[in-house]
């Protein structure tokens, strides 16, 4: 546990970062930061952290909304969002389209206007259709925009982006965050490999932000990073220009590789997960636009067909041997596929992922953290001294 003379350091190294930009601001996709502000927010959240744990309460509101709205089905980014929201003292109402006026025809930025009456902040996870995600987060941002400037709105919330169909910046950056702390400190990232790889799965429509979003940072510190998936599986070709752009920048490498067992060779880090081609991705969006459900089913048979083909990409005890010393981090953004576990073949052999169930529940729990310090860049225009302000009042959480 950090104690309160490391505290006020951490938030002394804050305040060489510029955030100008965050504030106010909302929070898309990773590529779209700076370097300072990608930091910024490691440093807040762990400065949060090291408050919670020193049992100082971190409330910045005394009252105030986070309105979270899941398009898809989730557990750990939900409780997250919730968990941050609380942090911070915001309660959290979850909109639920299907008991809603949405239901019923209500426009986005009707809706967007109503929800956000008081409201702080609005996690949004919409993942699913390639091309409707981000701009349907976009849309939402646009219409809070308007109502404030038209005086509707008292305040304008913060948008965060808890899951779109490009990148799933909250999950990348706890993962970041998880690395961090791993290796004992950023600068010793640099020349680290880095093994993006897909995985089998029972299941054929999981989204691309996961890969998208690690490639997309990873690449940002100097690490060599390595795509690897079997021949159809690609990701968006724009992302893959980022991650390369980035390695330029960074003193790092970008490659994309057919083979799970040359991206494991000496790996550092491993990230086998499952995700669905981006062509099959966009071929599935187009056929719910069309309510097409027969053509829909056809789709998952022909997919489901196509995985099997692959059961072989699984992590292994064997391949894990072939990885740095033997002992590379294991990660994944959960829930896994486990062989023998919760599928008959999946993403990982059920001996391996035990062995890491520690260091996954302790990447798992970096998130909160992750989201609260979003939230917090965007609210305050000096953090740093919110911060010291917390730190030094020292109001007691648990008294």
């Amino acid at each position: 546990m950090k104690d309160k003379a490391t505290i006020k350091q951490m938030i002394e190294e804050l305040k060489t970062l510029k955030t100008d930009n965050m504030y106010l601001n909302d929070f898309f996709h990773t590529w779209k930061e700076s370097d300072d502000e990608i930091a910024a927010v490691f440093q807040v959240a762990e400065v949060l952290r090291a408050l919670r744990e020193n049992n100082i309460s971190t409330k910045v509101f005394d009252s105030g909304l986070g309105i979270s709205v899941f398009r898809d089905n989730s557990t750990r980014t939900r409780f997250s969002f919730a968990s941050a929201c609380n942090l911070l003292g915001l309660e959290v109402q979850d909109l639920d389209e299907k008991t809603s006026q949405i239901a019923h025809g209500e426009t986005v930025r009707e809706t967007a206007n109503m929800v956000s009456f008081m409201a702080d902040v609005i996690g949004i996870r919409d993942d699913m259709y390639i091309g409707k995600g981000h701009t349907y987060m976009k849309t939402v941002a646009e219409a809070v925009q308007d109502g404030y400037d038209d005086g509707v709105l008292e305040q304008r919330p913060t948008l965060v982006n808890l899951q779109c169909d490009i990148d799933h910046p909250t999950q990348s950056m706890a993962d970041m965050l998880h690395v961090i702390n791993h290796f004992g400190g950023v600068e010793n990232l640099k020349g680290k490999k880095v093994a993006m790889t897909w995985a089998y799965s029972p299941s054929y429509g999981k989204p691309l932000s996961v890969p998208q979003g690690i490639i997309g940072l990873f690449t940002r510190f100097g690490m060599d990073v390595v795509l690897a998936h079997p021949e159809g599986y690609n990701v968006m070709a724009d992302v893959e220009e980022v991650a390369a752009e980035n390695a330029k920048k960074s003193g790092g490498s970008y490659k994309r590789v057919d083979s799970m067992a040359e991206a494991f060779k000496d790996a550092d880090i491993v990230y086998p997960k499952s995700w669905a081609p981006f062509a099959v991705m966009e071929e599935r969006t187009k056929i719910v636009e069309q309510g097409d459900q027969e053509a829909l089913k056809a789709l998952e048979k022909t997919c489901l067909a196509n995985n099997a083909k692959f059961k072989d990409w699984t992590c292994t005890e064997d391949l894990m041997k072939t990885t740095k010393d033997g002992k590379a981090l294991y990660m994944h953004c959960l829930p896994a596929d486990i062989t023998g576990l919760s599928c008959k073949e999946g993403e990982v052999e059920a001996s391996v992922f035990d062995r890491y169930l520690v260091p996954l529940y302790k990447e798992a729990s970096y998130k909160p953290y992750v989201i609260a310090a979003m939230i917090f860049l965007a609210k305050f225009q000096n953090p740093s001294a919110k911060l010291e302000e917390l730190l030094e009042a020292a109001v007691k959480r648990i008294k």
